[in-house]
């Protein structure tokens, strides 16, 4: 049996808990620790789940969000493939947890 692996990206989260709601607010905080993002970069990075990510990045967003990376990534199975018993039964091997929403206080 091969589980596949993915993580949820927690950071748009974490900022809104430090009432951090504009991806911009990040830009200066980021360069005041010399990683220099475009304001659409940092966008992504708050938006999207990264692929690829320096460490010099994670450890700033730590830094900013007074978090550890284990805060930023949850990692959980997001697709199991079937396995086969000897008698050709097959079933499910995994499931996924619902996505969460943040909204801003005083938004439906």
């Amino acid at each position: 049996m091969i589980k596949k692996m993915g993580y949820q990206w927690q950071l748009r989260q974490l900022m809104a808990e430090r009432q951090m709601f504009q991806t911009s607010d990040l830009v200066p905080l980021l360069a005041e620790r010399g990683i220099t993002l475009s304001r659409e970069q940092v966008y992504r990075l708050v938006t999207q789940a990264p692929q690829r990510m320096s460490m010099d990045t994670l450890v700033a967003l730590c830094d900013i969000l007074q978090c550890t990376p284990n805060d930023l990534i949850k990692p959980e199975i997001v697709n199991a493939q079937v396995r086969k018993t000897a008698d050709g039964e097959t079933g499910p091997t995994s499931t996924s947890a619902p996505r969460s929403v943040v909204r801003r206080p005083g938004t439906k």
